[in-house]
């Protein structure tokens, strides 16, 4: 401890700025990670299982993560092994891009699974998230950095300035010509009605 005790002097609406400016920033270049959902039933057919599961691929691919939920309805619920049979080639289908969180598992009339991707795919998706948000701030700096679309001085592309001798003051356009007064306040306008 210095002797004697050393304190800075600052200003404390200037610290609570920067700090919160600080914050954004770290915001900024966090990833946020969505849990999409899916749902398929029992009897789903092979078309809408394709459609389905390329869609999980591409939320995989963006680095989010998906649940899988298989939804029995009426009796269906007797026959758990067709829901876990579609787990398993969701999951097969999808080895190569995801690995399984959380293993298949009933709750209530609903069994689902959770996938992660994997973590080659899921640093490619850090990169890429990375890379668009520091292009959109690029691209936000180059904005602030025109002036709004003005070039320099302030005018915009279609703006003329007339070119006047040096120490002569631009001249004003004369003001427009005043109409003449109306009759007398207690007179009625001709053809008009009392």
């Amino acid at each position: 401890m210095a002797k004697p005790p050393v304190c800075k002097i600052m200003d404390y609406g200037k610290f609570k700025y920067e700090e919160k400016k600080k914050a954004s920033e770290a915001k900024k270049k966090q990833v946020v990670v969505h849990l999409k959902e899916v749902k398929l039933r029992p009897k789903t057919e092979e078309h809408d299982y394709e459609f389905k599961v390329r869609n999980v691929k591409r939320f995989l691919e963006e680095g989010n993560k998906a649940k899988v939920t298989i939804v029995f309805r009426g009796r269906e619920i007797t026959h758990k092994e067709l829901g876990s049979a579609i787990l398993d080639d969701v999951n097969k289908d999808l080895k190569e891009v995801a690995v399984v969180e959380q293993a298949p598992r009933m709750e209530g009339r609903q069994m689902f699974m959770i996938l992660a991707p994997n973590p080659k795919v899921a640093q490619r998706a850090r990169d890429l998230a990375r890379q668009q948000a520091q292009a959109k701030a690029e691209a936000q700096a180059s904005k602030k950095g025109e002036g709004g679309g003005k070039g320099e001085g302030g005018k915009a592309e279609g703006d003329k300035e007339e070119a006047r001798p040096a120490g002569k003051p631009a001249e004003t356009p004369p003001a427009p010509p005043v109409p003449p007064q109306g009759q007398a306040s207690g007179a009625a306008a001709p053809g008009g009605t009392k």
